[in-house]
């Protein structure tokens, strides 16, 4: 217990002893003062000064059990509060047997690889003295001069929420096995994918360095969805991703997706989220994020495993593109052009292309404008998995 609240607590005890004695004080007073006066000429005035006394005790009596309830009431209130309060955490949080506090301190002060960087933090491949490879994500959400820094409450809230994302398990989810909180940032030790992001997958199709056929894509779209549906139909309270796009989404050694940060943009603001063209329009229209707009991110995602274009590519900011990966697929959706989205590297068989151009209008439909005409991802789960054998 804190020494505020200690404090508190002990100024309470001694105001309810304290205003319990001079009330038992008064009325001993009272009744001597009472009982001094000269004898009653009569019987009418005894029975008048005995008739106040039983008055006047009652009404003490009241006061005084008032008084008393309303202290215990406040006792009972802050310590219940310091009861649920869950304390602040020092030092390796672990949530994986594999991984010891020990280990984790030892491998987390050497310098480790490092794999990529955002304006949030960086990330590091860490091989533990046991010789189980993690990938760690170092994030520094706070500004060096926000308050947020030394909040204790805000530092609670960001442990609570990351004990709800270790506890999440799924085969399409990213598992959180440890943290380690500091002054300043916190440390996420996660699986290791040897194959990465999407987004390193489709820069080296882009670049001929690695081929992805159709099935593999679908099978990609397919688990992040699953993994969605997850997160917003099992989970309680429902859990929302808020930040998803290809850097997010792992693949292990088998091209299988993980979901990355599920929840982690909302939990710590400063992160940035992805405003190069995965982001539903409602979030910067009036800052209004629903599962809906999950469902939106995951459009551009599939969108980007049709064409293998990038959201950022040049071409999309010319007048006859639209504006954006989303209004393209539109317009030729409409204008029966859908074939001229596809990635040529995946064009084929038949039964595949037509896969795909069904594909194609499910993306269009999840980048609606409005987040009441995107399916949800209940919904799409269905979709995806009868346009193939799962």
């Amino acid at each position: 217990m804190g020494k505020g609240r200690r404090c508190t607590l002990s100024l309470l005890f001694l105001l309810l002893l304290c205003f319990h004695q001079t009330t038992v004080h008064c009325k001993e007073r009272l009744i001597r003062h009472l009982s001094s006066q000269p004898p009653s000429p009569s019987k009418p005035q005894e029975f008048k000064i005995g008739l106040k006394r039983i008055i006047l005790s009652i009404v003490l009596g009241i006061l005084t059990g008032l008084a008393g309830a309303l202290v215990v009431a406040l006792f009972i209130k802050f310590a219940v509060q310091y009861m649920n309060q869950t304390p602040i955490l020092k030092g390796p949080v672990i949530f994986s047997p594999k991984i010891s506090a020990k280990t984790l301190q030892s491998a987390l002060a050497n310098e480790n690889q490092l794999l990529g960087s955002s304006s949030n933090g960086k990330y590091y491949k860490t091989v533990l003295d046991n010789g189980l490879t993690v990938a760690v994500k170092v994030l520094e959400p706070f500004d060096n001069g926000s308050p947020e820094r030394q909040s204790k409450s805000v530092k609670r809230r960001i442990q609570q929420e990351l004990e709800v994302l270790a506890s999440l398990r799924h085969r399409h989810l990213m598992s959180l096995r440890a943290y380690v909180r500091e002054s300043d940032r916190f440390s996420l030790v996660y699986d290791y994918m040897p194959t990465g992001s999407l987004e390193d997958a489709m820069n080296r199709v882009r670049g001929n360095q690695l081929q992805l056929g159709w099935d593999v894509r679908l099978r990609i779209a397919v688990g992040v969805i699953k993994g969605l549906q997850y997160l917003h139909f099992t989970c309680i309270p429902q859990i929302l991703h808020y930040n998803l796009k290809p850097t997010n989404i792992m693949l292990d050694a088998e091209f299988e997706p993980r979901l990355a940060d599920c929840g982690l943009a909302k939990l710590m603001p400063n992160i940035d989220r992805a405003t190069s063209g995965y982001s539903a329009p409602e979030c910067f229209q009036n800052c209004r994020y629903t599962d809906k707009s999950d469902i939106f991110s995951f459009g551009m995602i599939l969108g980007v495993l049709l064409t293998g274009r990038d959201p950022a590519d040049p071409f999309f900011g010319e007048a006859a593109s639209g504006g954006s990966l989303g209004q393209w697929l539109r317009h030729l959706q409409q204008a029966g052009e859908a074939r001229e989205a596809l990635d040529k590297s995946i064009l084929g068989e038949e039964v595949e292309e037509d896969e795909m151009l069904m594909a194609v209008r499910i993306a269009v439909v999840c980048l609606s404008d409005l987040p009441a005409d995107r399916p949800s991802s209940d919904e799409l789960v269905p979709m995806l998995t009868q346009l193939h054998s799962f």
